[in-house]
This record gives C-alpha cells, structure tokens and sequence, in this order.
C-alpha cells in the first residue's frame, strides 16, 4: 500500500529550476499540531501577562490611597493630640475658676460604701487585703480628725501654706515638658530621691501599663498627686506619708524615653498645673 506523501515544489526564477521536496502526510498533521500549540501557548502568554499589568497597576493604586490614608492618619492624630491637650489646659482652667470663687464641689461622697466595707471588715489576714483595710482605717481617722468639709477653700493662695497642698519639689532637676505637652516630666539621675510633695496617704503603690512603677497619694479636700516612671518605690498601699519623705526613685519604667519623674497635681480628678503650688 502507497503511502500519501505532500510534495512541496520551489521555483527559482534566476535559474529556472525547480526543487521538489516530498514529506510523508503525518508531517503535515504534525506541523499542524505544533502550530496550533503555539498559538494557544502566545495566547496564554499574553492574556496572563495581560492580568499582571492589571494586577501591577491596581497595586499601585492601592499603594498610593494607603499612603493618603496614612497622611490623613498622622494628620488626624495630630490634632485629636493637640484637642486633648488643649481641652486638659481648659478643664484646669474651669477648676481653678470654680475653687477660686467657691462653688467647687466634691464629685464623690465623703465615704464611699467601698470604703465603709472595707473600714468595717475585721481579723484581716496579712495579705492584699490588709493594706486595704489599713487605707479604710487611715481614711476615717483623718476624716474624723479635719471634720466633714471636703471642698477646698475659695481662696487658692489661703491654702497654699497648708502641708496637705504640694507645694514642694518632688525631685531635683530641670523640667523637660510643661503642663499639657507630656503632663509634666521632671528630669532626673536614675536613682534620684522621690519626695512627697505634700502630706498624705498612699492611694495606690506599684506596676502600671503606661507609667511604670508608680505612686498615687491622697493629700485630702480632694488633691491627689502621681509621680511616675519610678526605679523603685518605698511605700504601701495604706501608709501615711509627710510632705519631703522619700517615697521612691527615679527611674525609666512603663512607657518612657529615658530616666525622668512623672509629676501630676489633680483637684476632684481634674488635672491642675503643679507650678501653680510649687515653690523654691
């Protein structure tokens, strides 16, 4: 049985000769095959180039909204910052006013029922629970000994001799951030003594998320001051404190750049500037 070939004839003109070239009929079906696979395969190529140009582009985009995005974030934060500490500066302000011309009064009762709860439990073990009752007992003793006023005189300048108001340094350096910048830090050696700056009781003594090691003192008539940051406290939950005895040391702990105290004055749980107490 003949086999089908496809014979392909080249003419040269120049010469006038003729070639002929026979091939087997399968090689026709195969070139055909290989045609159409390459064709298919370009296609495939560009289409998939095609969708990474798109994908390429979109990324961009979406780049460059997400650093919009990002701008208008800092901006925005920026401003609440500035808000806050503008609205902090305000509140101060509105405090003072109140406490000057006396129509300041306390937020919270003289004795809270927490505080009764705590003043009336007995047999306490030593533990947590003892500097609680310790503060309880504190608290109504020297309630009972300063009489049931609990507003501050309408006079700021009438209380400012008082050894209940801070009005002394707490430590020994330059500040490095006025009222509402960074709600004043005080510069300071690691190590450095902390003082009270006021007579008062120990609200609260130990480790806090944003200031580190940290005291709360309870000066009376409402007045609180915190010192933050600290390397080591001396003091506990409960325990009477007179205005210059070292509380603790300054330090670089919770959320801080560097060694330095973290002095806050607070009237009714307003923040106060401190200058407005502090002398020498």
């Amino acid at each position: 049985m003949e086999s089908k070939q496809y014979t392909l004839l080249i003419f040269s003109e120049a010469r006038g000769k003729v070639r002929k070239i026979e091939f087997p009929f399968y090689i026709g079906h195969l070139l055909l095959a290989f045609s159409i696979v390459g064709i298919v395969t370009v296609a495939a190529l560009t289409t998939s180039y095609t969708r990474m140009l798109l994908k390429v582009s979109n990324y961009n985009d979406v780049r460059a909204d997400r650093e919009v995005l990002k701008s208008k974030y800092r901006t925005l934060q920026n401003v609440v910052t500035e808000t806050n500490a503008k609205l902090g500066s305000l509140e101060s302000l509105a405090t003072d006013v109140a406490l000057t011309y006396g129509f300041g009064e306390a937020r919270h009762e003289k004795f809270p029922q927490s505080i009764l709860a705590m003043a009336a439990q007995g047999n306490t073990a030593l533990d947590s629970g003892y500097h609680a009752s310790l503060y309880a007992f504190n608290l109504l003793k020297i309630t009972a000994l300063k009489g049931p006023s609990d507003t501050i005189a309408p006079s700021l300048f009438a209380v400012s001799e008082r050894s209940s108001v801070p009005s002394i340094w707490p430590v020994r350096g330059a500040v490095s951030a006025g009222f509402g910048e960074r709600i004043d830090p005080l510069n300071g050696e690691t190590g450095a003594e902390v003082m009270a700056s006021a007579d008062g009781m120990v609200l609260s003594a130990g480790r806090e998320p944003r200031y580190g090691n940290a005291i709360l003192l309870d000066h009376g008539n409402g007045m609180t001051t915190k010192y933050g940051h600290l390397s080591e406290v001396d003091v506990v939950v409960g325990q009477e404190v007179k205005r210059g005895e070292v509380i603790g040391a300054v330090g670089s702990t919770g959320r801080t750049t560097g060694p330095h105290l973290h002095y806050e004055v607070h009237i009714h749980d307003a923040p106060v500037n401190p200058a407005r107490y502090l002398h020498g």
